[in-house]
Formats: structure tokens, C-alpha cells, sequence
């Protein structure tokens, strides 16, 4: 790391740790994107962009089913555990993982069977789809092991594992090329997509329990007698409003994509996936960021560490804008080149791409405003924050879906990340006294 690159940013103890997993999980990210864009390669070649709606549509589901499973404590965790460590030991914070691990289980076998049960329902009155019921009744029993590899992955961040933490934003997307290759050259199906989504996920809960099995053996005490409990209930009350604004966020990242399923034909709701994935990429260093600096977040404020929280969420800011601009940049002058390698019907959707790349970057700018809000108890205000912008969300793609197709889903997915992101850098300033957000035009920013 340059001389320059260090006076630029002023590196202190604690912003160096989380450029270094930054840097690890940002790695990591990079490789396991790049492998999935060719794995969404293939799909969109060899399978056609239907198939690619398809996959975004189970993956879609998995991931509603999957919130409700979770309900908000994989968030929850990455200020208990760091907190608990903080203020009593590792015991502490292995306790709270294995209550934690129990919830999540309980519910998420719930939300698998209501699946299980609405299969039809939602095939043929959400998304006017039979034939899309048998896939949805093969993934019903998967949302209990794809719910259990999330909250693991975040428990290794949490525990700042972060080498692990990497490798396992890695090895899913290794797993799924390896086997989209080998059926798709040995055993030629249209169905393979989909079949691999469950496979990759139950491969990577075999790894994930050996890894977080390995990980607490000989950190923690056989005697939990003198280790402060907390409760079930205690838990679960602080994870809610992380539920709540989990589940706003995932409107906001995932309405567009129900609702052109539901308006739309495959074939858009195709492009409009692999335009996604292109913009979401400019959202990697925040992601990488975000991964290191929440358990951060929660380690400096709960040690009244106040001076070193302000300073280390600035300097993130701040890095991820100049990092993510050049990608812009690249999108605006080249995107429809960019989308054209996956098939000359995906440069459609050139200006969706361009709308979903602003949302992302100002989502970028202004910073993990998210993370801090949770890991500083105000995971309430942060909930309602997303929930209206949930509401415009809702009501924007409603309104312009029919008319404008995937670049109304874009617009409206852009207008709701700007209004969140806004909303929360203000509440900060006003609560906190400074804003956490870069733009560079802003002088002598408190």
C-alpha cells in the first residue's frame, strides 16, 4: 500500500483491520462474481434467457423464504457477538450463537412448510406459471439449509474469522460452475440451473458445519455456570427490527424482479437479471466493507469508542466512493458492449443498467449507514426508514412496469436506495452530529 495511499486516508488501528478484510472478502467477492457471470453465461447461452428467468425467480424466492427464516438474526449477530466478546468472553458469544442457531432453525423449518404448502398458490396466482410449482416444492425443503449457511457465514464475520469468511463467498459460486459445466457437457438437461442452485447449497452446508465446528472447538469454556445469559426472547426482540428492515430491503432488491415475473414474460425478466448483476457490481467494495466494518461498528461503540467509530465509518466512506466510481464510469460509456457478451438481446437492457448503477452508487456514497444504525440501537429508526422506502418501491414498479418494462424497474429500484440512503445519512448527522457519507464537494464535512 503506497505513502500516498496512506496519507490519503490517515490509516489507524482500527480502519487498517478492515482494509485488510476488505481487501479478502473483496478478493473473494471479485473471484466468486466473475465465476458466477460465467456460470450466467453459460446459462444464457446454452440454455437461453428464459432458463436465466427462471433461476432468478427460484433464486428469488429462496431468498424471500430465506429472510423470513432468518428473521433478522444473522444481522443481530454481528453486534451480539462482537459485543459479547467485548464486555465477557468467547463462551459468551458461543452461547448466543448456539441459541441463535436453534431459532433460526425452528423458524425456518416453518417457513420451508409454508412453501411446501402454497407451492400451487403461488405458481398459478402470483406468477400465472404451473409448471414453475414442482421447482418451488423441491426448494420448499432447502430454505432450512440455505437459511443455517447464511447465519454461519455471518457468524465467522462476526467472530472476525475473516479468512474463512472469504473463502466461503468463494467456494459456492466454484461449486456451482464446476457442476453447470460437467452436466451441461456430460448430461444435457434444460432443468440443470435449477438443480444445481439446491446442490451447491447443500454442499456448502457440509463445509460450513465442519468449518464453524472447528472454529469454537478449544475457544470456548466447558463451564457456562459463571457465563451472562440471554435470553431467547431477548435475542429474538433485537433481531425483529432487523427482520423487518431485512424484509423492506429485499422488496426493495427484489420487487422489481417478482413484478416483471408477474407482468412480464421470461425473456425479461432474464435480461433485466443479468442487467442486475452487472450494477450490483458496483456495490462490491461497499459489501466488502460492510462485511468487516458492522462487527467494527459494534466493537467501538459498545467500548464507548466513539472518536475511533466516527473516523473509521468517514474513512470506509470515503474509499468505497472512489473506489466504485470507475466502474460507473465503465457502464455509462460501454454498458451496452458490456451486456452484448451475453447475447445481442441482453444490450436491451442498456439503460435499466444505467438507472440501477446511479441507485448503486449513491447507495455507495453514502456509505454503510445500515450497518451503523443497526450496530448502534437504532435498528428501529433504520427499519422504518426502509419500510417507506419499501412503499415507494412497491408503488413506483406498479406504475411504471406496464408501461416502461425493465427500465420502469430500474427507475423505481434507483428512486427507493436513493430516498433510504438519504433519509438515514440525516439521521445520523442529527443524532450522531457528523455524516458517515462522502460526496467530494462537500468541504469541512462534520
Amino acid at each position: 500500500m503506497n505513502l500516498k495511499l496512506r496519507n490519503r486516508f490517515n490509516f489507524n488501528k482500527h480502519f487498517k483491520e478492515i482494509i485488510r478484510g476488505s481487501i479478502l472478502a473483496f478478493s473473494a467477492k471479485v473471484l466468486a462474481t466473475g465465476f458466477g457471470l460465467i456460470s450466467s453465461l453459460i446459462i444464457a447461452r446454452y440454455y437461453g434467457p428464459d432458463v436465466v428467468g427462471i433461476v432468478a425467480i427460484i433464486n428469488s424466492i429462496l431468498l424471500i423464504f430465506g429472510i423470513v427464516g432468518l428473521m433478522g438474526h444473522n444481522t443481530s449477530i454481528l453486534r451480539l457477538i462482537p459485543e459479547y466478546t467485548e464486555k465477557h468472553s468467547e463462551t459468551a458469544a458461543y452461547i448466543i450463537y448456539n441459541k441463535t442457531r436453534l431459532i433460526v432453525f425452528m423458524i425456518s423449518i416453518c417457513a420451508g412448510i409454508v412453501l411446501f404448502i402454497s407451492s400451487s398458490f403461488i405458481a398459478e396466482y402470483i406468477f400465472h406459471k404451473d409448471y414453475l410449482q414442482e421447482y418451488f416444492l423441491i426448494a420448499a425443503p432447502f430454505i432450512v439449509i440455505s437459511t443455517l449457511n447464511i447465519l454461519n457465514t455471518d457468524t465467522l464475520r462476526a467472530i472476525q474469522k475473516i479468512d474463512l469468511f472469504a473463502l466461503m463467498q468463494l467456494i459456492p459460486s466454484i461449486i456451482t460452475l464446476i457442476l453447470l459445466i460437467v452436466t451441461t457437457v456430460v448430461f444435457y438437461n434444460r432443468d440443470n440451473p435449477v438443480y444445481i442452485i439446491f446442490a451447491t447449497s447443500l454442499i456448502t452446508a457440509l463445509i460450513l458445519f465442519y468449518i464453524i465446528r472447528s472454529t469454537f472447538k478449544g475457544r470456548v469454556s466447558k463451564n457456562h455456570s459463571t457465563v451472562p445469559q440471554i435470553k431467547k426472547a431477548e435475542i429474538f426482540s433485537l433481531s425483529f427490527p432487523m427482520f423487518l428492515t431485512a424484509v423492506m430491503h429485499l422488496v426493495i432488491s427484489q420487487t422489481d424482479i417478482i413484478m416483471l415475473g408477474i407482468m412480464r414474460n421470461e425473456t425479461d425478466v432474464g435480461i433485466y437479471a443479468i442487467t442486475l448483476k452487472m450494477a450490483l457490481l458496483t456495490s462490491f467494495i461497499l459489501n466488502a466493507i460492510n462485511s468487516m466494518a458492522a462487527p467494527k461498528f459494534s466493537q467501538l461503540y459498545h467500548s464507548n469508542n466513539l472518536e475511533d467509530l466516527k473516523e473509521v465509518a468517514q474513512k470506509s466512506s470515503k474509499l468505497i466512493f472512489w473506489m466504485t466510481l470507475p466502474l460507473i464510469l465503465v457502464y455509462i460509456f460501454a454498458g451496452h458492449y458490456v451486456l452484448s457478451i451475453f447475447g445481442e438481446s441482453f444490450s436491451r437492457g442498456y439503460y435499466a443498467l444505467i438507472f440501477l448503477s446511479i441507485g448503486q452508487f449513491i447507495n455507495a456514497a453514502a456509505g454503510s449507514v445500515g450497518y451503523f444504525l443497526d450496530m448502534t440501537g437504532d435498528q428501529k429508526i433504520f427499519q422504518n426508514i426502509v419500510i417507506f422506502a419499501a412503499a415507494l418501491n412497491i408503488i413506483l414498479n406498479f406504475l411504471l412496469i406496464p408501461s416502461h418494462g425493465i427500465e420502469g424497474a430500474a427507475f423505481a429500484s434507483m428512486t427507493s436506495m436513493i430516498f433510504w440512503n438519504i433519509l438515514a445519512s440525516v439521521y445520523i448527522k442529527r443524532k450522531h452530529g457528523f455524516y458517515i457519507s462522502y460526496i467530494p464537494s462537500l468541504r469541512g464535512r462534520k
